[in-house]
């Protein structure tokens, strides 16, 4: 009898995969896995805001929400977000129903205006680099794309961005002028910032003197798991290293309440917060206080936000958990494909064999399973290793979600073994 080889195993490999893609082409499913968005579900558990504020429409302090005043936002709703984004009640705004857009202000704000401790405006800078830990958020790298930003890149470790390259590439160009923060639950490997990687971006030299570090803390109650994993409080830190208004915190109840209809949140320094006012206050006389009011009445407290996030876990938990149940089952051990098993956030991240992630993704699409496109998570759309897929399990309901994911494994195997029998 003829000993198998590893060529005749891969052949064999392959030729599965083909048959299984060819049923799964004719399955005809039309599946969307391209957002983190939440589901109906998740929606559901917010329904109580839609019969707030109900007949009372006044704060505790008196102030009737239906008129104008009131630009920092109601006080008793920075109060439940004040400890959640370790930011002083009386240093965090609400504004809004969008921290991208409150994002995108202070870029427009930077550019227009300069920041404080900076000698001119953004605008009149020769260059504007940010440092970009990849993989991380497309929306952010879109913004610096959109305002002409050049973005260099930043590899992630398990503790946040590689702090060595980060704090030579701050100190040796004054043209860097912030970097791109999501310190728990990154979007989309779900890493969480350790406590040195915290201290060492607040205390850091920096040839620019107006460098800002924009600290997205958009899943900061997001937990997948018992443990409240915790990241450190960079706005002590900067403080505490002399850098007060290096950090810029941004926060939202978007995946917390109803997506875009829910509370902006920024927090910094007392003086980057009236430099922002200062510029909010020409564009707006104030915020939407109804809305906050319902909020407020709705989630009550801190330990209120944290239960009606430990439903959302209820819900969650079980569609991750079948993501990494079918890769297990599908691609472990082939050696064709990693994945993060995040303990918060909504993403997870699956890496390909080099080369393959572009081709995954369009095989998948061509089978009906629409995901993120391959390089989204790379600033300019481009993953050098073409490797990286991001998984969006949130939106889909269980059985939809493991008809995807299986999905995405025969392509994952279709397209892999075919790469290593060109070897």
């Amino acid at each position: 009898m003829a000993t198998l080889t590893y060529t005749d195993a891969l052949s064999a490999s392959l030729e599965r995969a083909r048959e299984d893609y060819a049923a799964l082409v004719a399955r005809g499913l039309s599946l969307d896995l391209t957002r983190g968005k939440p589901s109906g579900e998740q929606l559901d558990l917010s329904a109580e805001l839609l019969r707030l504020p109900a007949d009372r429409h006044t704060t505790r302090d008196g102030v009737d929400t239906r008129n104008y005043a009131g630009d920092r936002g109601l006080p008793e709703l920075r109060e439940i977000f004040a400890p959640l984004l370790q930011v002083p009640a009386d240093q965090l705004l609400a504004a809004g129903n969008s921290s991208l857009a409150l994002i995108h202000d202070c870029l427009v704000q930077a550019l227009l205006d300069g920041v404080p401790g900076g000698t001119s405006r953004w605008l009149d800078e020769e260059r504007i680099v940010f440092l970009c830990p990849v993989p991380g958020f497309d929306r952010h790298f879109a913004l610096c794309e959109r305002f002409g930003i050049e973005m260099v890149t930043v590899p992630m470790t398990e503790d946040g961005p590689d702090m060595d390259v980060v704090e030579r590439l701050a100190a040796e160009d004054p043209a860097v002028k912030g970097i791109w923060c999501v310190p728990k639950y990154s979007n989309p490997d779900g890493v969480t910032y350790g406590e040195e990687t915290v201290r060492r971006l607040a205390r850091m030299r920096t040839a620019a003197p107006d460098f800002r570090i924009f600290w997205d803390d958009a899943y900061a109650v997001h937990h997948l798991t018992e443990e409240q994993v915790r990241v450190g409080d960079i706005l002590d830190a900067c403080a505490q290293y002399g850098n007060l208004d290096r950090a810029l915190v941004f926060g939202s109840t978007s995946k917390i309440t109803h997506a875009g209809a829910g509370i902006a949140l920024f927090g910094s320094s007392p003086v980057n917060v009236e430099w922002k006012l200062a510029y909010s206050n020409g564009r707006s006389i104030g915020p939407d206080k109804i809305n906050q009011l319902r909020h407020a009445q709705f989630l009550k407290s801190a330990d209120g936000v944290l239960a009606h996030m430990a439903r959302h876990r209820a819900l969650l938990r079980p569609k991750f958990d079948v993501v990494r149940r079918v890769f297990e089952q599908e691609l472990g051990g082939t050696g064709l494909a990693e994945w993060t098993n995040p303990k918060g956030g909504y993403f997870i991240t699956l890496r390909v064999l080099d080369g393959c992630a572009k081709a995954v993704v369009r095989r998948c699409a061509e089978a009906g399973v629409m995901l993120t496109p391959a390089g989204a998570a790379h600033p300019y759309g481009d993953d050098p290793d073409d490797s990286v897929i991001r998984i969006a399990p949130t939106y889909a309901d269980l059985d939809d979600l493991e008809a995807a994911i299986r999905a995405v494994t025969v392509c994952v195997r279709l397209i892999g073994y075919g790469k290593q029998l060109k070897k």
